[in-house]
């Protein structure tokens, strides 16, 4: 089944706050194999200039599948979850994402399209604190293998 075209701007609103804890900034760390002191040592990220240790680049993914996950299985848009893969992540950064921020997430269905038989959404993610300040964006691009119309 092909994704429904109408949902091409649709915006999902902001579900409960991630509140951002230092052993998740440190597991994540560890866990993507970077032992970055301003990840980990409170002291070593004061000395670079921020309040608190900072999240590796790559962390507001974690924030962000949240809020993705209501778009991409809004049964409306028809995504075949049992037939995607991943296919690109990328970041803009206003600030770092640093422990003991409250973090928001507006959701927007950016692109459908369709490239050899296969469904391609771009998400949008708009990382945000409770008050307001833009912190991240993020896109990611999700791949419905063989669901475009007309694919067999």
């Amino acid at each position: 089944m092909a994704l429904n075209q109408d949902f091409l701007g649709k915006v999902y609103p902001a579900g409960p706050a991630y509140e951002v804890g230092r052993e998740k900034i440190r597991e994540f760390a560890i866990a993507i194999g970077d032992m970055n002191p301003a990840y980990h040592d409170v002291h070593h990220a004061r000395s670079l200039g921020h309040r608190d240790v900072i999240a590796p680049p790559t962390f507001p993914f974690v924030v962000s599948m949240r809020a993705s996950a209501v778009a991409m299985f809004d049964p409306g848009l028809g995504l075949d979850y049992s037939r995607v893969v991943h296919g690109e992540q990328r970041f803009a950064y206003r600030r770092p994402v640093t422990a003991g921020d409250s973090l928001v997430v507006v959701t927007t269905i950016e692109n459908i399209r369709v490239a050899a038989g296969n469904d391609i959404l771009t998400t949008r993610s708009d990382i945000s604190t409770d008050d307001g300040e833009l912190v991240v964006t993020t896109w990611a691009v999700t791949v419905a293998r063989g669901t475009a119309e007309g694919s067999a």
